[in-house]
């Protein structure tokens, strides 16, 4: 450090400093370290005193005017100015009776003057002392007075803080210079003169250095402004998700897309499991929903789930999937059949069978995938899976090697609606579902249309479709509210050569979404997710090829049941996505399920583990043979015990249900049989009427035994239904 920086900045001094927030304020010079050419200052804060150490380039930066070394003789100069204020000053010595004699102050002056001598900084100066200093340096400056004399000189006199005005005018307006010999001259009358002109003085570098910080901000402001304009070009501000589809934007945008193509070959699996992105609906473009799904490859979709951190700061987490394909919002009804239910087509005509799902929430487009594009209300049946998988059967069936074999083809359409299932071709007729002597599963009375070209099959889809149940959803005003199971039937001689069912699943739903619902809609939504978890286990069992399936967990699953086993049986599961942000959360639930359907194949088995739990479930079907339906520990484990109560509720009502309808269809039948015998025996002109007595009375007490039992029936159903709206009302309390 230079010796007259040093002598500048000197304890005691008042500086100005630079705080970390951008704040300038002033402080007083502690401490100076040479060896660390660095500075400790204080200050007065909020009534407590802080401080801090700052570089010696910070002090000179902020305080440009210490750099400026003071000339050897303005320096003895000094001394006169320090005597003619001692002499003022001793002129009111009466009034000012704690200022030192002159002698004393000039002893002071002295030794102040020389650089060789270091005077200690004397403590309790008065505040107003210190304001004094900081208010005048420039006069100190201008007159040529040495800063740390000045200021050691002054902490020496300690002048009452009522006296501080006429020291800062003596300071100005008293001054008297010393010539080069030695002599004092008195400059009273040029000290005045200049004293009344203003001069004009330039800025100092704080002040410029404030400007040069003011405008830094503002210009980064009007970047930040020009940036949001440019944003909101490209974007529509009312967007309420804008950021988020700008940071979408930008993420695909270092993406190299190549989605699935028709000329793309077609791979053959026995379980197939692909998924399908929908455009944004009307609604959803009115709302300016944000897309949040991205299809990059043929085999892999992004989901990129919006979030937002504690500090409010908006980001996306981005989750990837793998499937065997994967459709984009481009991707036609006839791309979407190519890869997956075409290659089922020809299992059928081996002896096989072969089913094809399409799964996904309300509102995703089963129905449009699996029974036609749609125009307004009207739907065309003809661009549907169901119509290209019977096109293809009539085309094979014409080829030489299936012409001659005396294949028929039939096909069936029903719907399984809250565990109930109905002939959608013959005027929705409720249909019994048993099983035989050989533990074959039969759906009674189901009828089944022969057709001989692919018109007739579209006719009857259509005729299907027109009697479908629907209902209203929180995501669809009319949303399929059944399974809707069309089914493509070989037959050779009358004999089952071969089945292709094409099922268009219930739209799913959380729990917590119809917990608050009447119990018609709660058990609709309970029946439908049930279904879908036991339709997974029976996939699951197809492919890791156990001897055991699950099929008695739904009636779904019962009806399918010979779909599901033997070696010759293909699956394939079309798992249906909203691309809306609304939606995000039900879209990820989808993708978890059909991603679980498929990572549980042979290539992940376990050996003794898939034993082992084989074993189980052969177990409990064996105990649980007609007491009716369990959910399995895999099950159990997808969904929250509330929902489990609420499933056990809803299997237990409709279980009950069933039995209190086939109790009284065998009580009529036989009351009816006994009323008419009764009845019979009076008609004849000489009847027993004793014989007559006693057999109503007989009929009588028995038909109470049989209401009693009926009576017992009825008031199960009534607890379980209590039962189900505790669960009901549990899983209102822990909606998520």
């Amino acid at each position: 450090m230079d010796s007259h920086l040093y002598r500048n900045v000197c304890p005691g001094r008042v500086i100005n400093i630079q705080r970390s927030n951008g704040l300038i304020h002033k402080a007083t010079v502690k401490t100076v370290s040479v060896e660390r050419s660095a500075v400790c200052v204080e200050w007065s804060e909020g009534g407590a005193v802080k401080g801090k150490e700052i570089d010696i380039d910070d002090v000179i930066t902020i305080n440009p005017e210490l750099s400026k070394e003071v000339p050897a003789a303005d320096a003895k100069e000094n001394l006169p100015l320090q005597e003619n204020v001692t002499v003022q000053k001793q002129k009111r010595r009466t009034t000012l009776s704690k200022i030192p004699a002159p002698r004393e102050v000039a002893a002071v002056t002295a030794n102040v003057s020389a650089p060789e001598q270091k005077i200690p900084a004397v403590r309790g100066r008065s505040r107003m002392s210190v304001i004094t200093e900081s208010q005048c340096p420039l006069q100190e400056n201008e007159m040529g007075v040495d800063p740390c004399t000045s200021t050691q000189t002054r902490n020496n006199l300690s002048v009452p803080a009522g006296r501080t005005r006429t020291r800062r005018l003596s300071c100005a307006t008293e001054a008297s210079l010393t010539n080069g010999n030695g002599n004092t001259e008195d400059h009273l009358p040029a000290a005045r003169t200049n004293s009344s002109v203003s001069p004009v003085r330039r800025k100092s570098n704080i002040v410029k250095e404030m400007e040069k910080m003011k405008n830094r901000r503002e210009e980064k402001r009007a970047q930040i402004s020009e940036i949001r304009t440019k944003r909101a070009q490209e974007y529509d501000s009312s967007c309420p998700n804008w950021e988020f589809a700008q940071m979408i934007k930008e993420f695909r945008a270092t993406l190299d897309c190549q989605p699935i193509s028709i000329t793309d070959p077609i791979e053959e699996h026995r379980i197939c499991v692909c998924v399908r992105k929908r455009p944004l609906n009307k609604q959803e473009r009115l709302k300016k929903e944000c897309d949040v799904i991205t299809v990059p490859s043929k085999c892999v979709l992004l989901v990129h789930e919006p979030k937002q951190k504690v500090d409010l700061t908006k980001y996306l987490e981005t989750q990837a999937f793998r499937f065997d394909f994967s459709f984009d919002e481009s991707s036609s009804n006839e791309m979407v059949y190519r890869f997956t239910a075409r290659p089922l087509v020809e299992t059928i005509f081996e002896g096989g069978k072969a089913t094809c799902f399409a799964y996904g929430q309300t509102g995703s487009g089963k129905t449009h995938t699996m029974g036609g594009d749609f125009s307004g209300r009207t739907q065309n049946a003809s661009k549907g899976i169901y119509a290209f998988a019977s096109q293809d059967v009539f085309l094979l069936l014409n080829q030489p090697r299936y012409r001659n074999q005396d294949l028929e083809v039939y096909v069936t359409f029903f719907e399984i609606y809250n565990g109930k299932v109905f002939d959608l071709l013959n005027k929705k007729t409720k249909l019994r579902v048993l099983e035989d002597g050989k533990q074959q599963v039969q759906v009674v009375g189901l009828q089944e249309r022969q057709v001989s070209c692919a018109e007739d099959v579209i006719r009857m889809i259509e005729m299907g479709s027109a009697c479908r149940t629907s209902g209203q959803t929180f995501a669809n005003a009319s949303s399929s509210r059944s399974h809707a199971c069309f089914q493509i039937i070989l037959r050779r001689r009358g004999k089952l050569s071969g089945k292709f069912s094409l099922v268009d699943l219930a739209g799913n739903e959380r729990g917590a979404d119809t917990s608050s619902a009447d119990r018609q809609t709660r058990m609709e939504g309970a029946e439908i997710n049930k279904s879908l978890l036991a339709l997974k286990e029976c996939i699951r069992a197809l492919g890791q090829n156990k001897s055991h399936t699950p099929f008695r967990e739904s009636k779904l699953t019962q009806v399918l049941r010979d779909s599901f086993i033997g070696t010759n049986s293909r699956t394939c599961m079309i798992a249906m996505i909203s691309p809306g942000m609304s939606s995000c959360e039900y879209t990820l639930n989808t993708l978890r399920y059909a991603d679980r359907v498929k990572e549980l194949s042979p290539h992940n088995g376990g050996g003794e583990a898939q034993n082992q739990m084989e074993t189980e479930n052969e177990e409990t079907e064996t105990s649980g043979e007609g007491s009716g339906h369990s959910l399995s520990k895999d099950e159990e484990e997808d969904i929250s015990p509330h929902m489990l109560n609420l499933h056990k509720a809803t299997t237990q009502i409709n279980e009950l249900e069933e039995k209190i309808v086939e109790q009284l269809r065998e009580l009529r039948q036989r009351m009816t049989t006994k009323l008419d015998y009764l009845l019979g025996i009076t008609e004849k002109p000489d009847y027993d009427l004793e014989t007559f007595v006693s057999r109503a009375k007989h009929f009588i007490e028995e038909s109470s035994g049989n209401f009693l039992s009926v009576r017992e029936t009825l008031d199960a159903l009534g607890a379980a239904m209590q039962l189900e709206e505790q669960a009901s009302k549990q899983m209102r309390w822990h909606r998520p």
